[in-house]
């Protein structure tokens, strides 16, 4: 074996480790910046450092959200699913600012449960859709709303 091919394993074995290992979610955290300007997203962040003082209606203003694409949004919403279910659970919601910018805080319970009601239409507990529509349908209406 040349070292060539050494060289080739070696790689594919630290791509197989790290697709295995790093959760998707840390993998594409980084594409965040390219939907929403980095600065903005700082800024969002930092309104909302007070205990019980979130509200993504004004977080999604702040940091570009509402003036996204569909796709966009949806991109967005697939980042912010960290366990790739197509649902973003309460469990994901608590660190939904920590998605944007890693060491902020996490929200209260009072707030996830804000946030749950304002976005579970079907009362399932988690912010999704039914099989019949779209991904990402009830977190594109509660942004663009």
């Amino acid at each position: 074996m040349n070292r060539l091919d050494l060289t080739l394993r070696i790689a594919c074995v630290c791509v197989l480790i790290i697709y295995t290992v790093v959760p998707l979610s840390y993998r594409i955290n980084m594409s965040l910046t390219s939907i929403l300007s980095a600065e903005a997203i700082e800024n969002a962040v930092k309104e909302f450092q007070a205990p019980d003082s979130f509200s993504f209606k004004k977080f999604s203003q702040l940091c570009g959200l509402t003036s996204k694409s569909p796709k966009e949004v949806k991109d967005v919403f697939q980042i912010l699913d960290d366990d790739n279910s197509g649902f973003i659970e309460e469990s994901e919601l608590k660190f939904f600012l920590q998605r944007f910018v890693p060491g902020a805080r996490t929200l209260t319970d009072a707030e996830c449960k804000g946030f749950l009601s304002a976005a579970d239409d079907d009362n399932d507990g988690k912010i999704g859709v039914e099989e019949s529509f779209s991904p990402a349908t009830e977190f594109l209406i509660m942004v663009q709303s």
